[in-house]
């Protein structure tokens, strides 16, 4: 028995496989022979519609497998059962068993469904893959250990390090994000969104640019301007007191902050307009 006949009987072993552990296998790839032979393209198709109804509770165990994690049944059901089409449309008699090429070919539709259509955010195959691994490793290491299992110890069991195994954690959230809308589960505030904590934007976010605009452009000023402008807007003074300070006039000191600030806007306007 080969590795893949190997994998086909494994899917179908232990509860819950009722008809499809019942469904005579060898009488199946005999109906698949002669439907390969038959030259009528009607009793063909018959043959066929016939011999995928028949193995529906295959391609409906398989999709049982993939169960709990987030897709509706009716739709594994329905993706599994594609596979199954695609198992009977693509056999060759004389390459092998049916089931052996079958059960592969319906379970790689399945897990393509979940790594292309499933996800909202694009997530690279390989963690997506090892994500399905990962939660194979951990139902079995659960039953072996009768614990959950440590990230250590799934990444020991698929061979992989441990950052990949929180890589793949962090990438579930890409697979079905939490809506804003959600409830946030304080049982004091059961109707309450998780939308409802993000914070208000601060009113000086608006203004951050245009500090960092303003600092350097201060600082081309000489020591004399930047030192009025300190006095007048920092320490609050009057322009008589920073004139008695300065040892200059009033009139001195309001034409040297009046030049200053225009000279300010102008700056300010080109350097905001090249952003």
């Amino acid at each position: 028995m080969t590795v893949v006949e190997r994998i086909g009987n494994t899917e179908l072993t232990g509860a819950g496989t009722g008809a499809a552990r019942d469904l005579d296998w060898m009488d199946v790839e005999k109906q698949l022979s002669s439907m390969a032979a038959c030259g009528d393209r009607a009793e063909r198709r018959r043959r066929r519609q016939h011999i995928i109804t028949e193995c529906l509770p295959l391609a409906d165990h398989i999709a049982c497998r993939f169960a709990g994690r987030g897709e509706p049944s009716d739709d594994l059901i329905q993706v599994a059962r594609i596979g199954l089409v695609k198992s009977v449309d693509r056999y060759v008699p004389d390459k092998g068993r049916f089931m052996a090429f079958a059960v592969p070919t319906i379970r790689g539709e399945v897990r393509r469904h979940f790594r292309d259509s499933t996800w909202s955010m694009r997530v690279p195959r390989k963690i997506q893959d090892t994500q399905l691994r990962m939660r194979h490793a951990a139902e079995e290491l659960s039953q072996r250990l009768k614990r959950a299992p440590t990230d250590r110890e799934i990444a020991r069991e698929l061979g992989v390090d441990d950052g990949e195994v929180s890589r793949c954690h962090s990438a579930h959230w890409a697979y079905r994000p939490v809506s804003l809308d959600a409830p946030r589960g304080d049982a004091e505030q059961e109707c309450a969104g998780i939308g409802e904590l993000r914070g208000a934007d601060d009113p000086g976010f608006d203004s951050v640019e245009d500090l960092i605009v303003l600092s350097g452009v201060i600082a081309e000023l000489d020591p004399r301007r930047r030192a009025i402008l300190g006095m007048r807007f920092y320490d609050c003074l009057t322009q008589r007191e920073i004139a008695l300070r300065l040892n200059v006039s009033q009139v001195q000191v309001s034409r040297l902050l009046d030049s200053t600030l225009a000279r300010l806007r102008q700056r300010m306007f080109v350097e905001v307009a090249a952003v």
